[in-house]
């Protein structure tokens, strides 16, 4: 018996190799063919078609779906408006990821253009408020996601809409349970980005983030001004009293259409709610006093601020925030201008 097996030629493996195929029949379309084969085995003809796959390959918002988007209701970029539009869907993805959209999150977007990045937040499960001061545009917008009961248009300067009124009809009943979760993402009108930072920002009350794409030259601005330069204004008070402010990342200009003269960026600002706000003796007053103060940048807080108490006052106000009483508006922090406004009182 020993002789016997060990005269046996030796077993093939019943493993056979796999060999893929893979053909493109159509430029959206890949089709995978998946046989098998034994070379020790003769061939026969399969009684059945080998199964085939076929994958839908999303097409993606960029250059040429952009521009086809604004031939279809026969639109330029209009200057006056800020108009410019997202080419790259990878950046409108990065954008989104910046806010930690997810399921279930109200969304607000200025000026959503042709609807690339509003696709990719329903995309993310969002809920979008998207308003459009462009009536084109909106009814673009509007058409595009006609079907989808996520998405709201509104076709409405965002600048002078009543913004709180809109999200309340949105939600309906809901609304005072996820307004802690509403974010803003937007890739806003450049001319208006102040407009829009200043009009927002006080809003911790309804929004936990703001995240907007600007120019970078403003990004910087408003968020990495040093003191004693020429960038810091009232504005990085304004911005650091209400939220805590993080520069995200870099977009070239080349990512737009049409293209500006300045590269972009991508900046958060999570908002402070009311009860973390600096603690001041008036809000409207301290602000008042701030823009007075940078009326005369170079000039001393005791020739700029003599309108509100006398000049004297001003100094000796300074001296016990621990400041020189010599001190231009450049030179004082956040905190500084909160200590100097405390002690001159409500005026």
């Amino acid at each position: 018996m020993t002789l016997l097996l060990q005269n046996l030629p030796p077993l093939t493996s019943s493993s056979a190799p796999i060999r893929h195929t893979t053909r493109i029949t159509r430029s959206d379309t890949v089709i995978c063919v998946v046989s098998s084969s034994n070379s020790d085995k003769p061939k026969i003809k399969p009684k059945t078609k080998p199964k085939i796959t076929k994958i839908k390959i999303k097409e993606p918002d960029d250059y040429h779906a952009t521009l086809k988007s604004l031939n279809s209701k026969g639109r330029i970029p209009r200057k006056s408006l800020g108009q410019h539009y997202m080419l790259n869907g990878e950046v409108n993805e990065q954008l989104v990821g910046a806010a930690n959209v997810g399921d279930g999150d109200m969304v607000l977007e200025i000026g959503p253009g042709t609807g690339s990045l509003t696709n990719v937040l329903v995309e993310s499960g969002a809920n979008v408020l998207a308003i459009e001061k462009d009536p084109y545009m909106a009814a673009l917008v509007n058409e595009r996601f006609a079907d989808n009961h996520r998405v709201k248009v509104i076709q409405e300067d965002f600048t002078r809409c009543h913004l709180r009124s809109h999200l309340s009809s949105f939600l309906g009943s809901d609304y005072s349970e996820v307004n802690s979760y509403a974010k803003v993402v937007a890739n806003i009108p450049f001319n208006i980005s102040t407009d829009i930072i200043k009009q927002l920002l006080p809003m911790g009350d309804t929004f936990s983030e703001v995240v907007l794409l600007l120019q970078e030259e403003a990004a910087l601005r408003l968020v990495d001004s040093s003191l004693r330069t020429s960038e810091y204004r009232p504005i990085n008070i304004f911005i650091n009293f209400y939220s805590d402010p993080e520069y995200k990342f870099k977009v070239p200009r080349t990512n737009f259409f049409p293209q500006p003269k300045v590269d972009a960026a991508v900046v958060v600002f999570r908002l402070k709610k009311a009860v973390d706000y600096p603690q001041v003796l008036s809000t409207n007053n301290f602000f008042s006093m701030v823009n007075s103060a940078f009326n005369g940048k170079r000039k001393m807080l005791r020739k700029t601020l003599q309108h509100i108490k006398p000049s004297l006052e001003i100094e000796e106000a300074l001296v016990n925030a621990g400041l020189a009483a010599t001190s231009r508006p450049e030179e004082l922090t956040l905190e500084d201008f909160i200590k100097l406004h405390n002690l001159i009182g409500d005026a």
